[in-house]
């Protein structure tokens, strides 16, 4: 997406709350990544209009993601997990400075040894959102994908990596495992026969896919 039509479509967006963007700030001064203002404008609508009472974060960061779907579905519970302990603590303060700690539970450690575990206990969730270290999406995807609920809905972040994975002109080494393994996870969702799956170009490209409705597929 060219600047300009960001800068339009930015320019549109209704105010945000003020304990967003304290948390925007914050996160600018800590240097710690989080959506984009657009990129999470899409997440926020998808989870109004798809209602998911149950959301599986992979990456929780200061835990703004994860507030910011609460803001758009009050009535969800969210399960999120962050690696790194000084953010977990982060993410914990603001989720109880802002009481919601009793919807937003904050699991601190390894995703690959966490989401399994979940998914032992029989966890099942409407929507899994992947925010979390690029070069392991698709091991995210393939421990988190037996949770997922039938007709749930799984968005992917960052899954075009500064345009690097879409032009392969402007691959840059130091990324090079991280383009090959996202390339590979996209076309991964794209021929899953249990998914239905799109990529916006908006931020640094969001996949959004559909998991389809089994029992839909076989009344058919």
């Amino acid at each position: 997406m060219n600047e300009e039509l960001q800068d339009y479509l930015s320019h549109l967006i209704p105010e945000t709350p003020g304990w967003a963007v304290e948390l925007e700030t914050q996160a600018k001064a800590d240097h710690v990544p989080i959506m984009d203002c657009l990129s999470m404008q899409l997440v926020m609508q998808l989870i109004r209009l798809h209602q998911p009472r149950r959301i599986l974060e992979v990456g929780t960061a200061i835990g703004y993601s994860a507030l910011r779907m609460l803001e758009a579905n009050p009535n969800a519970s969210i399960v999120t997990i962050e690696l790194d302990n000084a953010r977990y603590q982060q993410a914990v303060q603001n989720i109880k400075k802002l009481k919601k700690d009793s919807q937003i539970k904050v699991i601190h450690g390894d995703a690959l040894e966490i989401i399994p575990a979940l998914a032992t206990a029989g966890e099942v969730f409407d929507c899994i959102f992947i925010d979390a270290a690029k070069g392991q999406y698709q091991r995210f995807f393939e421990a988190a994908d037996p949770m997922l609920a039938s007709g749930g809905m799984l968005i992917s972040d960052n899954v075009l990596f500064r345009g690097y994975v879409a032009n392969p002109e402007l691959e840059n080494k130091r990324f090079k495992t991280v383009i090959q393994r996202l390339r590979a996870y996209n076309k991964q969702l794209f021929n899953h026969s249990a998914y239905t799956s799109t990529i916006i170009p908006i931020g640094d490209g969001v996949a959004i896919s559909y998991k389809n409705n089994q029992e839909g597929v076989d009344q058919a």
